[in-house]
């Protein structure tokens, strides 16, 4: 009895909560610094919305330097070496996440993404408190895990979303592995909950020992606003000097070795039909640009193949209104981003059984093939066949093409963000209930 009122004034007050959250993010990687990927874009549209339904959300990030080409906006320095921008934070495009607050911390080194910024010390002393919950995203950096140890210290709870990034695939794998022994494994066990964008990642978080009670599932989305109005056909041809009954490929992304570009170029070789493949991304540093240029001139493909930097906004949905079919052939991928921006665009899609997307692409809006033995020989021939197939498949059946592009509209829908941002809410919410 005595109870009962403590009881009740606690829910009402998780109640207010759910309806007014003051949300830490943390990421190393923010808006306008897309040439680093889909993080940028992914955290910024689920920091809008969630502003959107009430909330107050910050991002904690690193100053990357000059602005990518593109982007718009302007940031201030304030005295403490925190920058606000305009264009990530306050007011973004259409009015839709005014609010959000973006602070880029100075950066004084720098390795690839890993960036030293000892103003996250100052900032987690005098802001962190102010927060009901912090959501971590990546691993392999120094900002994630100096705010875990400071939510552990004063008991604020966060959580914590690999974006496919736990289990080392390639490049630096000892690095990486000493990295979780010092900074991941604490981090991740200090979680509330661990997020994994597709069921294919929280089976692998599960297999690596980590609680099935603790690893949900939030996937991605995309924002069909972008996508609704498209420029039309012909322009992305005329640059590429292809005629426009030529089947155009398109592999849209970050031009890293996990993204399985070898397998496609050795698929594309394998083809008679005049097929041309343009492969527009940033490249990762990690030597897959080399790699395939190396593989086109050994091929034969210089007159089928354009690798090309990357394209953003209006420069991106020319190359996606010009394309006849997508194709994502991840060695590993936690969702695949750039497949769902295709399916929004009406593209249909090829993707490997690795990415994340899969089961949303299988038999609707294109064809998954199997490159789950990619690491032998005959692995890899077997993998290299069934994508050839595939291609050929979409680009000789006008049947199942138009198929495929008539159903994208309806398998967007399913994708966008209205879904997951509710379901991240929910998760805030149950952490903050318990």
């Amino acid at each position: 009895i005595v109870c009962r009122p403590y009881v009740r004034w606690q829910m009402i007050f998780v109640h207010l909560l759910r309806a007014n959250m003051n949300i830490l993010k943390v990421t190393q990687i923010y808006w306008p610094y897309l040439e680093k990927g889909g993080p940028a874009v992914k955290i910024k549209a689920l920091a809008e919305r969630l502003v959107a339904r009430g909330h107050h959300v910050t991002v904690l990030t690193a100053d990357l330097g000059a602005r990518e080409e593109g982007t718009k906006g302007g940031r201030r320095r304030t005295e403490d070496g925190r920058r606000r921008t305009e264009d990530g934070g306050r007011k973004t495009e259409g009015g839709r996440g005014e609010g959000v607050a973006a602070v880029y911390l100075r950066t004084l080194a720098r390795h690839r993404t890993l960036t030293l910024n000892p103003g996250v010390v100052m900032f987690s002393l005098r802001y962190l408190r102010r927060y009901h919950i912090v959501h971590i995203y990546g691993l392999y950096d120094l900002l994630g895990p100096v705010v875990a140890w400071f939510c552990r210290r004063w008991r604020i709870p966060y959580v914590v979303e690999p974006m496919g990034m736990y289990r080392p695939i390639v490049r630096s794998l000892r690095k990486k592995r000493a990295y979780h022994r010092l900074l991941g494994r604490a981090m991740i066990e200090g979680a509330a909950r661990i997020i994994a964008t597709s069921e294919q990642e929280q089976e692998e978080l599960v297999e690596e020992g980590w609680p099935p009670t603790k690893v949900v599932v939030r996937r991605n989305g995309v924002d069909l606003s972008a996508f609704a109005h498209m420029p039309p056909r012909g322009a992305f041809r005329q640059e590429l000097g292809i005629p426009d009954d030529t089947p155009l490929v398109l592999f849209l992304g970050r031009l890293s070795r996990k993204k399985g570009l070898d397998l496609l170029l050795h698929a594309l070789a394998e083809m008679s039909a005049p097929v041309h493949l343009a492969v527009v991304g940033p490249d990762d540093g990690d030597g897959t640009v080399e790699q395939v240029q190396a593989l086109r001139r050994s091929l034969g493909l210089e007159d089928r193949v354009s690798v090309l930097g990357p394209r953003f906004g209006q420069a991106k949905l020319q190359a996606l209104a010009d394309a006849d079919v997508f194709v994502l052939p991840s060695y590993n991928e936690n969702f695949g981003n750039a497949a769902a921006e295709a399916i929004a665009a009406g593209v249909p899609v090829i993707v490997s059984n690795q990415c994340g997307i899969a089961p949303w692409v299988k038999d609707r809006v294109g064809i998954v093939v199997d490159v789950g033995s990619w690491k032998t020989d005959e692995g890899k021939k077997a993998s290299v066949e069934a994508l050839q197939k595939a291609l050929e498949a979409l680009i000789s059946d006008e049947h199942l093409h138009r198929r495929y592009q008539t159903a994208c509209a309806r398998v967007a829908r399913e994708l966008s963000w209205d879904e997951a941002v509710l379901e991240q809410e929910r998760i805030y919410a149950d952490v903050l209930e318990a």
